[in-house]
């Protein structure tokens, strides 16, 4: 599908924000594959979750990784992208009432739109930003709006001097949602082994299941992450 840029700006050290302008029905969680170019070098699509949808809008958030999201954070409004849309297993919403979202760096979005939705169903909802330093801190403002939030930095310069699990350890929740680079959630999952969702950040070959290129051992055997995930029940994980 082709959707149309609206807005492309920076918003943080190496990280963007874009807004698409199209018909969606995405749920939390899922992602969309973005075609960078037609130049054999950018052959894959790159996965992107979403962050929010808003009518006819969708925003994603992004970091500058390498050659392909930075042709992307050159690309301007009234530029079109090819996308591949509903990819992926999002977020199950569960009936508990005191959660908390757990995002590393850019893991962060896609806990966004879930925040969204478990207001309107009236949970509780306590929100745990982890960056590596203040410059690379976004969207701490607007989580304000669905509940309280608490930010841990690795270099001590915003919040909370350390990683997530520093902060973790001084609140009370009966289920959380995370998303984050594998150390931090293979940490929450040996710390928090029950009652949790882990969202995988995985490159992908396809986006939708034929490749198995981006598959992980669960209790069940082999599961795609692009397909089965990129959200699943903590319990399910087997880290290695």
């Amino acid at each position: 599908m082709k959707l149309s840029i609206i807005s492309n700006k920076k918003i943080a050290y190496k990280t963007y924000q874009m807004e698409l302008k199209g018909k969606f029905n995405l749920n939390p969680g899922q992602f969309i594959n973005i075609k960078i170019n037609n130049s054999n070098e950018l052959f894959l699509r790159r996965p992107i979750s979403v962050c929010d949808v808003n009518g006819e809008r969708l925003t994603i958030i992004y970091k500058v990784f390498g050659k392909g999201t930075e042709l992307l954070s050159k690309k301007t409004t009234g530029q079109q992208l090819d996308c591949l849309l509903n990819l992926g297993n999002g977020f199950e919403i569960v009936n508990r009432q005191n959660i908390v979202l757990i995002g590393g760096g850019v893991g962060v979005p896609p806990l966004y739109y879930l925040a969204k939705k478990l207001k309107e169903e009236g949970r509780k909802v306590t929100v745990v930003l982890g960056f590596n330093s203040k410059e690379e801190i976004f969207l701490a403002e607007e989580f304000k709006q669905y509940g309280d939030v608490h930010i841990s930095t690795v270099d001590g310069s915003y919040g909370t001097s350390g990683t997530v699990l520093n902060i973790l350890e001084n609140l009370t929740f009966d289920y959380y949602y995370t998303c984050g680079p594998e150390l931090m959630l293979k940490a929450l999952a040996t710390k928090y082994p029950k009652d949790g969702q882990l969202s995988f950040e995985e490159r992908m070959g396809c986006g939708f299941g034929a490749c198995m290129g981006c598959s992980c051992k669960t209790l069940t055997g082999y599961k795609r992450i692009c397909v089965e995930g990129p959200v699943m029940k903590v319990e399910e994980i087997i880290h290695e």
